[in-house]
């Protein structure tokens, strides 16, 4: 059985289908019994499907906004 280091280790390639068919079975033996690295492979799922729906491009005029409210920041500590 795999350890937890081993498990993270191999998490990336299990996520993207990058194993061998023994890799995968090691991963998910080892994901049957160890409840964290459940959580962390549900937690590495959660990441990618948000770094997914983010624009690709910067929206318009987002830098001008973020200057805009730096300088009211900087006002109101002064």
């Amino acid at each position: 059985m795999l350890t937890c280091k081993e498990q993270v280790a191999r998490s990336s390639d299990y996520l993207d289908g990058q194993l061998s068919f023994r890799e995968k079975l090691m991963v998910r033996h080892h994901l049957m019994f160890c409840r964290n690295c459940r959580r962390f492979i549900r937690q590495m799922r959660l990441m990618q499907a948000t770094l997914r729906a983010m624009p690709q491009k910067p929206e318009e005029g987002v830098e001008a906004l973020a200057e805009q409210l730096a300088a009211l920041r900087r006002k109101d500590s002064s």
